[in-house]
């Protein structure tokens, strides 16, 4: 396969093989101990400097100021940016200066990772820096990064900032922005404080299957593969629901699962096809105990996050300390819609629905459309952490009945900054009712709903094992570490977010650049200016092509005769 490499490249290609004709592996197998980081050393070198008077480090070269015999540079670890400084003598101290003059004035690139021992000092301009006693290259960078520059007052210019390209390649994003860090620093802090909020209650953390011969657990669209062996249809999860119920079943007291989700559905700025849920289970609760305990966990989980109990999204501050806000389903839509939806049959909530311009379809059962106007006029209401209480039957197969009002179900959902993060329900142990709700939803499938929840024998078969009253929760983790992060779109708190298949440059073969007339030995050096297509080429200045073809020929020393301007500019023709 050809690959089209752009002058940068081939040049890092050449120092590459110059390092190998040094004696020099490029990239070497062997373990290099590294005994301090760049944050540490710059934030206690003054306090305790002689912690510091023998270090190594690792990383990688962000930049040089290279002069004669004694350089500057910037290393790049995992915790920040170090100046280092070398002395050729320092690092060659024999007769032999290859190190210095050759290597690292000349064979190393802004990318490249490095090993370096020696100690801490400061600078006479008072920077905190590494002085080098001895340098070793442990990666060669092949592809340069690209050139962030940052001003002294927090300026950026030429940042690597397209969020399509930032998304695709993460690795680079997070090299040169690496502020970007701190978003996943956070959110690995949210998982594993609400993991000790749990472990602390004694719940136990458990596995349970992403392959499932049905799915179930929430209304969504699956993900269908095939498992060749045993000649089956499976799913990927949209829930982990109703394993967790059977270890309930089995006599756990509480039982909770951090893990992937998968939904066939469309994609936008707070939905990813692939996304992180938490869900827990405990038994002997219902769902006006699982109010409080998420009061609690969400507060512990912001101070261990922050600090405090607040955290600023967009221009809202919004406080995670108890208690919340309280409205059940009815009583929110009459108050941000004026309609008492409570009585209204399915003629009447679709009549509603176009009255109030909200698009809906035949498949639509009561509670699709309950929800539809819920979504549409409610919940961009909801900024402070609100639960909504106690939907219709038709919303919630999975939840049981409420205790006292006739035709709902005891569920809640938090709903914070206008979006839901948070699903709660006094959990559906009844297994005829249970069985009677799912039939339901048979009846939706059949009229076109694929969000419709599937039929499951070996769960309705559990319960008639016996389940004890039992509350559930499911948070969305991604959206959660938004709103402690304070960013806009799923993307951003995600490291590898689902993007659509990259566009690939067309490359042609050389006959394409023939048969318009382009000498054969002419072609390798349009492709090193950037033309890897004869439409690449026609859409340039025919008078810029051919003036810099004869710089390409002196600077790559081509000894090939320079085609007349005439036959350059008939390419374009």
């Amino acid at each position: 396969m050809s690959i089209a490499l752009s002058e940068q490249e081939i040049f890092r290609r050449e120092s590459l093989q110059q390092l190998r004709n040094l004696g020099i592996n490029p990239y070497p197998a062997e373990e290099y101990k590294v005994t301090a980081f760049a944050q540490d050393i710059t934030d206690n070198f003054e306090k305790f400097p002689d912690t510091y008077k023998h270090v190594t480090i690792a990383g990688r070269i962000m930049g040089r100021r290279i002069m004669g015999s004694a350089s500057f540079a910037e290393i790049q670890d995992s915790t920040g940016r170090i100046q280092i400084y070398l002395k050729r003598d320092d690092i060659c101290p024999g007769e032999d200066k290859t190190l210095y003059n050759t290597v690292f004035k000349k064979l190393l690139d802004i990318g490249d990772f490095v090993g370096i021992k020696g100690f801490g000092f400061i600078t006479q301009t008072g920077e905190i820096s590494v002085h080098v006693q001895q340098m070793d290259i442990l990666s060669k960078s092949l592809k340069p990064l690209p050139v962030v520059k940052r001003e002294e007052d927090g300026s950026v210019h030429d940042g690597f900032s397209d969020p399509e390209t930032r998304y695709r390649q993460r690795y680079v994003d997070l090299t040169v922005n690496p502020e970007y860090k701190q978003i996943f620093i956070k959110r690995s802090k949210v998982v594993s404080s609400m993991r000790d909020f749990f472990n602390a209650q004694g719940w136990m953390e458990v596995e349970t299957p992403i392959l499932q011969p049905v799915h179930g657990g929430a209304a969504a669209r699956p993900f269908t593969t095939h498992h060749n062996t045993l000649d089956m249809q499976l799913f990927l999860r949209i829930a982990n629901e109703l394993y967790l119920k059977r270890l309930i079943v089995a006599g756990f007291d509480g039982v909770y699962e951090f893990g992937k989700m998968f939904r066939n559905e469309g994609m936008d700025r707070t939905h990813n096809p692939e996304f992180t849920g938490l869900e827990i289970y405990v038994a002997y609760k219902d769902y006006i105990w699982m109010m409080e305990m998420v009061e609690a966990c969400l507060e512990h989980v912001t101070r261990a996050v922050h600090g405090i109990p607040a955290v600023q999204v967009g221009g809202n501050e919004i406080n995670f300390a108890g208690p919340y806000t309280k409205l059940s389903m009815y009583d929110s839509i009459l108050k941000y819609t004026g309609i008492d939806v409570s009585a209204m049959d399915e003629a009447a909530l679709r009549e509603t629905c176009t009255d109030l311009g909200i698009e809906i379809n035949n498949t639509m059962g009561k509670g699709k459309l309950i929800d539809e106007i819920f979504s549409a006029k409610v919940e961009h209401n909801l900024i402070q952490p609100t639960y909504i209480t106690d939907y219709p039957i038709e919303m919630t197969p999975l939840a049981k009945k409420h205790r006292t009002k006739e035709g709902l179900v005891e569920r809640f959902e938090l709903f914070v900054n206008g979006k839901e993060i948070a699903n709660a329900y006094s959990e559906l142990n009844d297994p005829i009712d249970q069985r009677e709700r799912l039939e339901e939803q048979l009846i939706l499938a059949g009229r076109g709903d694929d969000e419709a929840m599937a039929m499951d024998d070996d769960f309705l078969r559990a319960l008639e094992y016996g389940m004890p009253p039992t509350s559930g929760l499911g948070i969305g983790i991604d959206r959660l570490v938004m709103l402690l992060t304070n960013q806009s779109t799923i993307q951003e708190v995600l490291f590898f977010p689902q993007m659509r298949p990259e566009k690939k440059a067309k490359v042609v073969s050389a006959d394409d650049f023939l048969n318009i007339g382009v000498p054969a030995e002419w072609v390798p050096v349009l492709n090193k200016m950037g033309f890897n297509t004869v439409e690449e080429l026609k859409a340039g200045n025919p008078n810029k092509v051919f003036n810099d073809l004869g710089g390409m020929r002196k600077k790559l020393k081509l000894d090939i005769a320079m085609p007349a301007k005439e036959v350059v500019m008939a390419w374009f023709e």
